[in-house]
């Protein structure tokens, strides 16, 4: 944290920016709630205008790697934002959120977390991940697989064969506008258990109230850590934002959407 605290003042003393010029900020998908907060809180303190663009991790790595235009990227791990940092395309990357899998399960199954890699072995059971490398969700539902394994030989095998990946890839299906993908696709039928983020829970319980969410037993549980990095010649004003992300006002934003926030000062 130190680093972008540094490479950030040391860009607010030195840069000048127009006022009126948006700051550029790619994201998660399962940050949009809580930036788009931390967004309006930003502006509302004086800061410019926030452009976002949310989509899955891996998917903006790629194109930031290409050559799209961004300056602040929040990504839904660390592995993505530190390959551009590697590239010499990005600045320092930030741990500054953490999130959880969970499990969401459709309305009339019963799942506890005793039971839960039972129902996810069970072949009657539609098991819902998102895509591995280009959306983190994905691979942090692999690393609940293999976490399996150490609980039921031979389940890591029997899990990646019957996992179906339904979104966060380039050729997903699209979700409607304003709609959860998770309960979506749940509520659509193409799953009856879905590996996802637990701070997917408020959105899902609002938009489809049958949709259960099952917290993973120790053995499986899988945390996710988040990572912050400044697009390499960005604007003074992006810094700005990163600080305010990192800030107190920033991190409780998060907070109240479910994340933990490492920068919450102490009450």
């Amino acid at each position: 944290m130190r680093r972008i605290l540094a490479a950030g003042l040391m860009m607010l003393a030195t840069g000048s920016a127009n006022a009126q010029e948006p700051v550029l900020l790619h994201a998660a998908g399962s940050l949009r709630g809580a930036l788009t907060e931390v967004s309006a809180a930003f502006e509302a303190a004086g800061g410019p205008k926030v452009t976002q663009v949310y989509r899955p991790s891996g998917l903006i790595r790629d194109a930031i790697a290409g050559g799209e235009r961004a300056e602040v990227f929040a990504s839904a791990n660390m592995t993505h934002p530190q390959a551009l940092a590697t590239a010499g395309k990005a600045g320092p990357v930030v741990l500054f959120a953490r999130n959880a899998l969970c499990a969401f399960v459709r309305p009339g199954l019963e799942v506890t977390p005793t039971n839960l890699l039972d129902r996810m072995l069970d072949p009657a059971v539609k098991l819902g991940t998102s895509t591995p490398r280009a959306d983190p969700a994905g691979d942090y539902a692999y690393q609940v697989f293999a976490r399996a394994e150490a609980v039921r030989p031979g389940a890591r095998t029997a899990l990646e064969a019957k996992a179906l990946q339904l979104t966060g890839g380039p050729s997903s299906a699209p979700v409607p506008e304003g709609r959860n993908a998770y309960g979506h696709v749940i509520a659509a039928g193409k799953a009856d258990l879905f590996l996802a983020y637990c701070t997917n829970a408020g959105p899902i319980g609002r938009e489809q109230p049958g949709i259960r969410m099952v917290a993973l037993p120790d053995a499986l549980a899988v945390g996710a850590d988040y990572g912050l990095t400044v697009v390499s010649g960005a604007s003074p004003a992006a810094y700005r934002l990163a600080l305010f992300v990192l800030s107190p006002a920033g991190q409780r934003i998060l907070a109240r959407h479910g994340f933990v926030a490492p920068g919450m000062p102490a009450e």
